[in-house]
């Protein structure tokens, strides 16, 4: 289970926890020279800290570290999972209410992806549930047009490689056939940058809607688009490792 350190730890495990960042661009401002720890700038990535010490990002001091804190999103299409964008397309984090602290998200839904999105407040607890050593499924709903075969589905099952990506096997039901589209249950343990488009494009298949369910043992259940709820985590974290 995910629980506070308070013996020493590393700097950027420390900035993460505080909520500032994941740990790795926590890495990339100690190795940036923009960190300093009780006025002196660090740029070791090996260096340790305590709660006690004060800890500053381009001179401003970090939170001290927060309990690790968990929300589910129904992300609506039409908007990208990150905080700043360089095309200036809106941003799921403008759609949160303004009360709620800095969030990150814990993977990614892409522009035209919908459905459901964890956020926390912990930049260590995000990259502990992305590792892919995690092993955590994630349940997607998925429509795609174009002709559908065993052959096809049997070739996602046991694992494909496109334009150089390998992609685990994916565990995939077909749920209704209709004449031009068909739905899908795509079940992943890793979930790599648009995996389900491309594999789905590899045989055949184009998908215009993609909507996740569930990520670990949390689902979207009956969330509207755009609502945010906090999710216990006292027992929720053991979950993950189940």
């Amino acid at each position: 289970m995910h629980k506070l350190i308070n013996s020493n730890q590393r700097l950027a495990k420390r900035i993460a926890r505080s909520g500032l960042s994941s740990r790795r661009d926590a890495e990339k401002y100690i190795t940036n020279g923009r960190v300093a720890v009780n006025g002196k700038k660090i740029t070791k990535l090996s260096f340790l800290v305590s709660n006690d010490d004060k800890i500053s990002v381009d001179g401003k001091i970090i939170k001290s570290e927060e309990k690790a804190r968990l929300w589910k999103f129904n992300k609506p299409k039409g908007f990208i999972t990150s905080h700043r964008d360089e095309r200036n397309r809106p941003t799921v984090f403008e759609l949160l209410p303004k009360n709620l602290p800095r969030l990150i998200s814990i993977g990614r839904l892409d522009f035209n992806s919908e459905g459901l999105l964890l956020l926390t407040n912990d930049g260590d607890l995000k990259r502990t549930l992305e590792l892919p050593s995690s092993r955590i499924l994630r349940i997607y709903e998925v429509r795609a047009r174009g002709s559908v075969t065993e052959k096809k589905l049997q070739v996602l099952r046991s694992g494909i490689r496109v334009k150089g990506v390998n992609y685990l096997p994916m565990d995939i039901h077909l749920l209704k056939k209709a004449t031009s589209n068909a739905w899908f249950q795509v079940g992943l343990m890793e979930g790599k940058n648009r995996e389900i488009r491309l594999s789905f494009e590899a045989i055949g298949l184009e998908v215009n809607r993609l909507i996740r369910k569930s990520f670990g043992p949390v689902s979207l259940g009956n969330l509207r688009k755009g609502e945010v709820v906090e999710i216990k985590t006292d027992n929720l974290l053991r979950g993950f490792k189940e």
